[in-house]
Formats: C-alpha cells, sequence, structure tokens
C-alpha cells in the first residue's frame, strides 16, 4: 500500500495535465481555393468504454453495463459504460434494492458482507448516471458495483467526481466511463466473503466527439480527504492509471489516437 502511494504521488507530479501548447495549422500556399482541408469525422467505435478483456476477466454484461468481476476481492476489477447526455435527466427515484449478483457464476459479495464494517457500499457505476430508467437504476445495485468505500471518500469528493462527469456530459453530449478499485499486496478484508478494501479507487473518462477529443483519469486514496480537497488534486493521465493498475483502456481507439488520447491532457479542456 505504501508502494502505491508513492507511485501515485510521483506520477502524480511528473504526469498530469501539464497544458499542451496549441499548434497552429499552415495552409499549403499552393492549395487553391476549391480544395478543402480535411477535418476529423465523427466514427462510431463499438464497446468502445470496454477495457482490453484477458483470459482471467469474468465478464458480467449488464444492460447498461458491463465489469470484470475478481473472485479474490469479490468486486469488479472495472465497471465500464457508455453515459449519454439523455441518460441523466431522467427522474427515476433511489430505492436502495441492493442484492447479490446471479450472474456471477462463482457467487458475488452479499450485503451482509458489508453490515457493521464500518464502509460504505460505493457504487462505481453511480445510480444517479441511471436516472432515466428503473431497470437501468435497478441493475446499478448489484453487488458486483458494489465496493467498500470510506463514508467521508464516497459522501464527498468521490461524489464530487461523479457529479463532475454528469455535468460534462452536459457540455459533450455522450462520455465513455471505466470505474474500479486499486489493490495493493495487502488488502483489509470484510465479511464473510472476505471482501477485499481497496486503498485506492480510480476513474477514467473518455469524451470521442468533435471537435476536442479528450481523456482523462482521477486516482483517488480510499481514506477520509482533506476538507479542501479539489479535483484537480487527483488527476492523471491514462498511461499514469494504466501502470498503477495494469489495466489497457481504451484499446478500441485507432493506434494513433490512443496515443495522443492517453499520453496528456488539456486541463482547460476540462474546466481546470
Amino acid at each position: 500500500m505504501q508502494f502505491l502511494l508513492i507511485l501515485f504521488l510521483s506520477l502524480t507530479f511528473v504526469a498530469c495535465g501539464d497544458k499542451k501548447e496549441t499548434q497552429q495549422k499552415t495552409i499549403d500556399p499552393q492549395t487553391t481555393q476549391t480544395e478543402e482541408v480535411k477535418k476529423p469525422q465523427e466514427v462510431v467505435i463499438p464497446d468502445l468504454e470496454l477495457p482490453k478483456i484477458t483470459e482471467k476477466d469474468q465478464i458480467i454484461k449488464h444492460t447498461y453495463y458491463t465489469l470484470s468481476y475478481n473472485e479474490e476481492y469479490e468486486q469488479a476489477n472495472w465497471v465500464a459504460h457508455k453515459l449519454t447526455k439523455k441518460m441523466t435527466e431522467g427522474d427515476v427515484k433511489r430505492k436502495d434494492n441492493f442484492r447479490e449478483d446471479k450472474k456471477v457464476k462463482t457467487g458475488s459479495a452479499s450485503l451482509k458482507d458489508y453490515k457493521k464494517s464500518g464502509y460504505d457500499r460505493g457504487h462505481l457505476l453511480p445510480a444517479a448516471d441511471m436516472k432515466f430508467s428503473k431497470e437501468a437504476m435497478s441493475e446499478t445495485f448489484f453487488m458486483s458495483n458494489m465496493s467498500p468505500q470510506h463514508k467521508d471518500l464516497n459522501r464527498g469528493i468521490w461524489k464530487k467526481l461523479e457529479e463532475q462527469v454528469r455535468d460534462w456530459v452536459e457540455i459533450e453530449n455522450e462520455l465513455y466511463v471505466v470505474t474500479g478499485p486499486i489493490f495493493g499486496k495487502r488488502n483489509k478484508r470484510i465479511g464473510e466473503n472476505d471482501v477485499a478494501v481497496p486503498p485506492f479507487y480510480y476513474k477514467a473518462i473518455l469524451d470521442y466527439t468533435l471537435p476536442e477529443r479528450k481523456a482523462i483519469a482521477f486516482v483517488m486514496p480510499n481514506r477520509k480527504p482533506p476538507k479542501r480537497a479539489k479535483l484537480r488534486n487527483y488527476f492523471v493521465n491514462i498511461d499514469s492509471l494504466e501502470t498503477l493498475t495494469g489495466i489497457d483502456f481504451f484499446p478500441a481507439l485507432p493506434d494513433s489516437e490512443e496515443e495522443k488520447l492517453e499520453s496528456w491532457f488539456d486541463r482547460e479542456l476540462w474546466g481546470f
């Protein structure tokens, strides 16, 4: 856990969000007025939100999200979903119908595992992202979508991050989001099923809409955050997150775009 913290801090300072200088495009003087400068085109890439799937992944597909379940830690390695503006505009009320996920062949964690543990049942895919449909919101309460979060993190800066993602989708109309825990070599355990308590959480976000395609990630310690914590204190680029997690995010991107989008981000494009 100490190693992860040191690595996290080093990556935060060396690889998170220096503003990229704007490069002005020049037009060849030999170009005639009838010739058009090529512009990026809108492209639909199936399953763009999914990380690279390995033989070890137990993939669970629900109606509006996909997860990789880790039996050793009794929670997801990652939960991936496509989020659109319309999905957040509904008025479905939260009912807290937490329940085991029958799709997990090895059996998911149970509600009982979290009882009197001192940790919140932290949604990886937020219920508020699915306010457009009763079915969609209900599916976010499967225990496979839960992870033991410190209550002050879950109800504080992590909640602000979830709200910020919904604010961004109001502007961008469509985002691809991957959320999950980062485990250490030794993790505290809770409940009869020995659910692991991760020392960190992450969220990776891709905006693949034009004119400015961009990506950003956040890593937060699973503990009480400072009173004046700001989201800008936690962002990293996708490459740094891949180093921390060992997960290949957004592999469906064309190689040239993946390299560009994952190696840097412009703070101003994200409003920081």
